[in-house]
């Protein structure tokens, strides 16, 4: 947004109240005034905009600013965005566990579930039992169907963002190319008896990055996620926004080939996801005979301090540190996030000692390398957030309040 008279960001329109809302969920600008002079609108104009945005219920007036002048005066009251109006849903899919909630447009967790809930049983099943959960947890959150304005999911796969179906998952047999959005708004409408809303879908990965952005690095212009659990995958924000690449693929570095002969559930040999994911190391693990069938398997035998369980997480750090050298090579992130069900003290270990000894020294001078602050709610915040931003962005935002006809 630039301070060019009668002037926005996008193609020299007048802004409009959509544009008006960003700058007050932004921060930019949140008194009448100060509205004005980012905009060039006139006092008349911010004001009719503004009313526009009141009688929608998604503004509120605050309490009174600073007064700015030296001869006093009246304090400027400031204008806070309202998130009382509506609540999103979000649910995050595992391979073999769901977590679900009901979450404030500012993020706040209002109610939540989590269970088993297994991907392989196909879509048709588990999105139908989502859609139960959901109505559960609105009941238990004291709020209805009505409030919901869109919903987000986190599923384990490469997603085209466009459509919102994934593309080849492989972890997810019975699910490429299947309408989940459709599928998922049904589910809902069916167990709430609410009209169908706008539901958005993206990798699991690219989520957790971005709710842990935005919640724990907000001025990190290049941040990374690493989740291993099942599998491994990595979400990449930049400038603020996740990068999915052309088709929803950036980011599964668990299908890099790093020499091994391990089949791969992909079926291919030698992916990094077959010799140094938390299934990988839980397989190693029943080998020697040790109950372990899945990453949260080896995640609890972690936390119990089993010591195989930790020398074969290190080395698995040592695997995905090896790969990770040419990511923060390729990409100079200042933070590196390590999460999912081996993001502990033996693997973040091998991870450190292989990611120093092989990327540049450059590449490395300014990074962190840290572990994820959200844990298991990481994906249902950042695919809260998708939500509320795409609802609200400027374009959307208008099509929304003439559509409430305000």
């Amino acid at each position: 947004m630039t301070g060019r008279p009668g002037r926005t960001g996008k193609g020299g329109n007048q802004a409009g109240a959509g544009d008006l809302l960003e700058l007050v969920r932004s921060g930019r600008a949140v008194t009448r005034g100060a509205l004005q002079q980012a905009t060039g609108l006139s006092r008349a104009t911010v004001g009719q905009r503004l009313d526009r945005l009141f009688r929608a219920g998604w503004l509120r007036e605050g309490a009174g600013g600073p007064v700015d002048s030296p001869l006093g005066g009246r304090p400027s009251i400031t204008l806070e965005f309202d998130d009382s109006h509506a609540v999103v849903l979000a649910a995050d899919l595992d391979t073999r566990h769901a977590r679900a909630a009901v979450l404030s447009l500012t993020g706040e967790i209002l109610a939540e579930h989590a269970g088993t809930l297994v991907v392989e049983d196909g879509p048709d099943a588990v999105l139908g039992e989502l859609g139960r959960w959901f109505a559960e947890l609105l009941t238990k959150a004291g709020h209805t169907g009505g409030e919901v304005c869109g919903i987000g999911l986190a599923v384990p796969g490469p997603v085209d963002s466009e459509t919102g179906r994934v593309v080849q998952p492989p972890i997810m047999p019975g699910w490429d190319g299947y309408d989940i959005r459709g599928r998922l708004s049904r589910a809902f409408t069916d167990h709430t008896g609410a009209p169908a809303v706008p539901v958005l879908v993206d990798n699991d990965a690219n989520l957790m990055a971005y709710g842990e952005q935005r919640t724990g690095h907000p001025d990190c212009s290049a941040f990374v996620l690493v989740k291993v659990s099942t599998g491994i995958g990595a979400g990449v924000v930049v400038d603020g926004s996740i990068y999915r690449g052309v088709d929803g693929g950036a980011g599964d570095i668990g299908h890099i080939r790093v020499g091994a002969d391990a089949l791969c559930r992909c079926g291919s040999y030698g992916c990094l996801a077959a010799v140094a994911s938390g299934g990988a190391v839980a397989r190693r693990l029943a080998a020697s005979g040790v109950p372990a069938a899945s990453g949260s398997d080896v995640r609890d035998l972690l936390a119990a301090g089993h010591p195989e369980a930790a020398a074969l997480a290190r080395e698995a750090g040592r695997r995905v540190g090896d790969v990770l050298a040419t990511v923060v090579t390729l990409l100079n992130p200042g933070v590196l996030m390590i999460a999912g069900d081996l993001a502990g003290t033996p693997f973040l270990t091998g991870v450190r000692e292989l990611l120093y000894q092989r990327a540049l020294p450059r590449s490395t001078a300014r990074l962190d390398v840290v572990t994820s602050r959200l844990g298991e709610r990481a994906a249902l915040i950042g695919a809260g957030a998708l939500v509320v931003e795409h609802l609200y962005a400027p374009d959307r935002a208008e099509e929304r309040l003439s559509e409430m006809g305000v």
